[in-house]
C-alpha cells in the first residue's frame, strides 16, 4: 500500500493523522514582554488539523531575542500564554511541538538586556541590518562566549524545555538551523575557536549535543525533534566542508532516538546552497540517520507526495501554505484551490494577514 502527505505517520510516541507539518514560522505577533496571547492561539488552533504544528521559535531567555515581538519560553507569564495555545491546539485534536531558539549574533544591543552586545562562538559580525523596536540597524560584531560561560546556555535551553513541559506542548523542537547560536556553532565560517567548541567536526558539535542531551533529558527522545539546515546560506552562513559536519551530526543523533530529524532543504528561496559545494538534501542524511526525517522547502501537494514516495523523507513540512490555508490539510484531500499568502502581512501587525485567511 502506498503512503502519501494523506497518511498516518508514527513519530515518536505519537501516531498523527497525515504527513503535513505546519513549518515554524516567525510571525512577530507576541504581546509586551514576549508573551502569546489569545490572538496567537487563535492562529493555531485554526491549523490544527495538521499532523503535527511546530510554533515559531521562541528564545529561551532575554539573551536569545533577535526580532522583535517574538515570543519567548523562559518566564511564568511566557508559560501560561503558550498554555493558552497548546488548550486551543488540544481541543481540536492537534499535536504541537515548541521550537526552541538562541539567535546568538543575529540580534542588536537595542534587542538585548541591558544593551549587552550578542554572543556567538566567535566575534564575527554577519552582514546587513537587523529590525529592531526603532527600525533597521547594521548588525554589530558580536562579542564572543566565554568557555565558562557555555554551561548557562545549555541551562537556558534546559530551562525552556521544561518550561515548555510546564505549558502543555506534546514535545519541543531544537532550532539548530538558519544562522542562529547552535548553527553558528557548527560551521567553520562563524566558529573560530580554539578551545573545546571549536576546530574540529567533534569540537563545533558539542554545544548542538549537549544542548540535545539536556533537552532529552528533560523531554525523553522521543517527544524531541531538531532542525538543520545543511546547504543554507542566510545569515552570511557557510562552512567549508557541508557534508563533513553535517553528516557527522546526523551521525550522532541517531544515539538520542528522536522524533524527528527536519531538515531545510536547499530549495527554499534565501537558503540555497554555496556554489562551490553540492546540496545537501533528504536523501543524503537519508544514508546516515536512522529515524524519521521531515523535510521542507517551497514544497506542494505534488511535490510532498514525491518526497514521501520516494522514500526520501516521512513527513513535509509546510511554510507560506500554511500562513494563506488554516485548513491547508482539508484542501489538499479535497484537491481544491488554495488561498495565496500576502507578503505584506508576513511580520507584526494584528489579525489581517494572521487569522482572517478564508477556510474553504
Amino acid at each position: 500500500m502506498s503512503v502519501n502527505l494523506l497518511s498516518t505517520v508514527k513519530l515518536g510516541r505519537y501516531t498523527l493523522p497525515n504527513r503535513i507539518v505546519m513549518a515554524p514560522l516567525t510571525r512577530n505577533r507576541a504581546a509586551a514582554g514576549n508573551v502569546p496571547t489569545t490572538l496567537n492561539a487563535l492562529h493555531y488552533e485554526q491549523r490544527s488539523s495538521a499532523g503535527l504544528l511546530i510554533t515559531e521559535a521562541s528564545q529561551v531567555s532575554p539573551q536569545g531575542l533577535g526580532y522583535p515581538n517574538t515570543p519567548g519560553i523562559y518566564s511564568s507569564e511566557q508559560v501560561e500564554g503558550w498554555r493558552l495555545v497548546t488548550n486551543a491546539v488540544h481541543a481540536k485534536g492537534g499535536k504541537i511541538f515548541l521550537q526552541l531558539w538562541h539567535v546568538g549574533r543575529i540580534s542588536h544591543p537595542d534587542l538585548q538586556p541591558h544593551g549587552e552586545l550578542p554572543v556567538a562562538p566567535s566575534a564575527i559580525a554577519p552582514e546587513g541590518e537587523v529590525a529592531t523596536y526603532t527600525g533597521m540597524k547594521p548588525y554589530v560584531t558580536p562579542r564572543a562566549l566565554e568557555l565558562e560561560e557555555i554551561p548557562q546556555i545549555i541551562e537556558q535551553y534546559r530551562l525552556g524545555a521544561k518550561n515548555a513541559l510546564e505549558a502543555g506542548f506534546d514535545g519541543v523542537e531544537i532550532h539548530s538551523a538558519n544562522g542562529y547560536l547552535l548553527d553558528q556553532f557548527l560551521q567553520d565560517n562563524t566558529n573560530h575557536r580554539t578551545d573545546i567548541y571549536g576546530g574540529s567536526l567533534e569540537n563545533r558539535a558539542r554545544l548542538l549535543l549537549e544542548v540535545t542531551a539536556a533537552v532529552v533529558d528533560v523531554w525523553g527522545g522521543d517527544r524531541v525533534g531538531l532542525r538543520l539546515s545543511p546547504s543554507g546560506t542566510f545569515n552570511s552562513m557557510y562552512d567549508s566542508n557541508r557534508a563533513a559536519i553535517f553528516g557527522y551530526v546526523a551521525k550522532e543523533l541517531n544515539h538520542f532516538n528522536l522524533a524527528y530529524l527536519h531538515l531545510v532543504a536547499p530549495r527554499v528561496e534565501g537558503f540555497g546552497s554555496a556554489e562551490d559545494q553540492p546540496d545537501l538534501n533528504a536523501d543524503f542524511f537519508r544514508q546516515i540517520y536512522n529515524g524519521t526525517i521531515i523535510t521542507a522547502g517551497g514544497y506542494n501537494f505534488e511535490t510532498g507526495n514525491e518526497a514521501i514516495a520516494s522514500g526520501s523523507a516521512d513527513l513535509v513540512a509546510f511554510g507560506r501554505l500554511y500562513i494563506a490555508n488554516p485548513d491547508l490539510v482539508e484542501r489538499f484531500a479535497a484537491n481544491a484551490p488554495l488561498n495565496k499568502p500576502d507578503r505584506n502581512t508576513f511580520y507584526g501587525g494584528d489579525a489581517k494577514g494572521y487569522t482572517d485567511y478564508p477556510t474553504m
